[in-house]
C-alpha cells in the first residue's frame, strides 16, 4: 500500500516538471492556437485552453483503466496525474483565474507567491516573452519581475531602428 501511495505522491510530483514543459513548449508553441484564449478576456464558463485538462484527464483515465486491467503501477500513475489536476483546477482556475463563485486573494505566504507567478506570466500579451511557466513550483516575484523587466528592453539594434519618438517599452503591471 504505502509503495503505492509513494507513486501517487511521486507522479503528482513529476506532473510539475510535465505541466511546465508543456506550458513553455507546447501551450506557448504549436499548441497556441489552444492556449491563446487562456490569454484572453474569457466570454463564457470555458475556453479553448480547457481541452488541455480534458486531454491530459484522458490520459489519466486511460493510465487508470489499463493499471486496473493488471499493469501495475499504471493506476496509480493515472491518480498521481489527477491529484496533480485537481491541485490545478482549484488552485489555477479557482485561486488564480476565479472562474469559483468566491473571490479570495492571498495576502502572505505560499499562495500569495503561485498567486504572484501566475500574474507576472500574464504580464505580457502574446506567447512570447511571458515568465513563470510551472504552476506548483515557481520563482520569487523578485526574481520574475526583474525577468519581465530585462525582457522588456530592446535590443541595442531594435532600439537604433526604432523612431526617436516611438514609446519606451516597460513591463505591464502584474
Amino acid at each position: 500500500m504505502w509503495l503505492n501511495v509513494l507513486i501517487v505522491v511521486l507522479s503528482a510530483a513529476a506532473m510539475e516538471a510535465v505541466a511546465a514543459f508543456s506550458h513553455r513548449y507546447i501551450m506557448h508553441g504549436f499548441g497556441w492556437r489552444w492556449h491563446r484564449s487562456h490569454h484572453s478576456p474569457r466570454t463564457g464558463w470555458f475556453e479553448l485552453n480547457d481541452l488541455y485538462a480534458v486531454v491530459f484527464a484522458g490520459l489519466a483515465i486511460v493510465l487508470i483503466a489499463v493499471g486496473t486491467a493488471g499493469v501495475w503501477p499504471l493506476q496509480w500513475i493515472g491518480a498521481g496525474m489527477t491529484l496533480y489536476g485537481v491541485l490545478y483546477f482549484l488552485v489555477h482556475d479557482g485561486l488564480v483565474h476565479q472562474r469559483w463563485p468566491f473571490h479570495w486573494v492571498p495576502r502572505k505566504g505560499y499562495l500569495k507567491r503561485l498567486w504572484l507567478a501566475h500574474r507576472f506570466h500574464h504580464a505580457v500579451n502574446g506567447k512570447e516573452g511571458c515568465v513563470s511557466f510551472g504552476f506548483l513550483v515557481v520563482k520569487s516575484p523578485e526574481v520574475l519581475q526583474a525577468q519581465l523587466r530585462k525582457r522588456a528592453r530592446p535590443t541595442k539594434a531594435a532600439a537604433a531602428k526604432a523612431p526617436s519618438d516611438a514609446p519606451k517599452a516597460s513591463p505591464p503591471a502584474p
